[in-house]
């Protein structure tokens, strides 16, 4: 297909998965592009999405953006997430170690600039790692943030220039935990210590009763998104 084709077919399959299951729409996903992945977060929506994927498609690749800066947690829900369904994530790392991006940009980057700590740690590696496949499959969620209000199940992602699929886009928090609940899905245990998002280690606090759930990502600063959805 090219370019008009996909955003044909894009629209038509938008509004018809738009109720779909998330399960149907990874089904729907990997049948018409095979050469698909799945970008891992290990936070709870995309734990949800690792289970459904061990079910539906369990051959897609799973890959996650090692930072080198997660939480110890984080590297923990990853291990024990491997060992329970007996498969690999996919490490894609920044091209700079922490220690080459402290010589070249300063320390502590993420203070200083904290849009080009992400550009180098995160959204330089997914454009790598995009490049190789023609579709990405995602565990964003319309109410996370006013930024990702209007995603749906299936979009056509201009930059990074593949199609994305977003398949518990309408899911609420209640939905993804009570699916972690009903299926006794691993989880990172930071989320009950009051971390609903989990980033970078540097970047990310507990959030105080009364926030919202992003408060605590690159909190004191104007960013609230970190590039990869935007």
């Amino acid at each position: 297909m090219n370019l008009l084709e996909k955003e044909k077919w894009i629209e038509v399959q938008a509004a018809e998965l738009e109720h779909a299951s998330a399960e149907e729409v990874i089904r729907v996903a990997v049948e018409k592009f095979p050469n698909i992945t799945f970008a891992c977060s290990f936070g709870a929506e995309d734990v949800v999405l690792v289970d459904i994927l061990q079910k539906v498609s369990p051959s897609t690749d799973i890959f996650y953006l090692d930072t080198d800066f997660h939480f110890k947690e984080t590297y923990e829900t990853r291990d024990r997430l491997e060992s329970k369904y007996g498969i690999q994530f996919v490490r894609v790392s920044p091209k700079l170690t922490p220690e080459e991006q402290a010589a070249s940009h300063g320390e502590e980057l993420w203070k200083i600039d904290p849009n080009q700590c992400c550009n180098i740690r995160k959204v330089e590696p997914l454009t790598r790692i995009l490049s190789q496949y023609d579709a990405w499959i995602t565990g964003i969620r319309r109410d996370q943030a006013p930024t990702r209000a209007n995603a749906k199940k299936v979009e056509y992602d201009h930059k990074f220039g593949l199609v994305k699929f977003n398949p518990i886009a309408d899911w609420t928090s209640d939905d993804v935990w009570t699916y972690i609940r009903d299926n006794q899905v691993l989880y990172n245990p930071l989320h009950d210590r009051n971390y609903p998002s989990i980033g970078c280690e540097h970047c990310t606090r507990p959030v105080q009763p009364g926030e919202d759930p992003r408060a605590g990502r690159w909190s004191g600063s104007e960013k609230t998104e970190c590039g990869l959805h935007q």
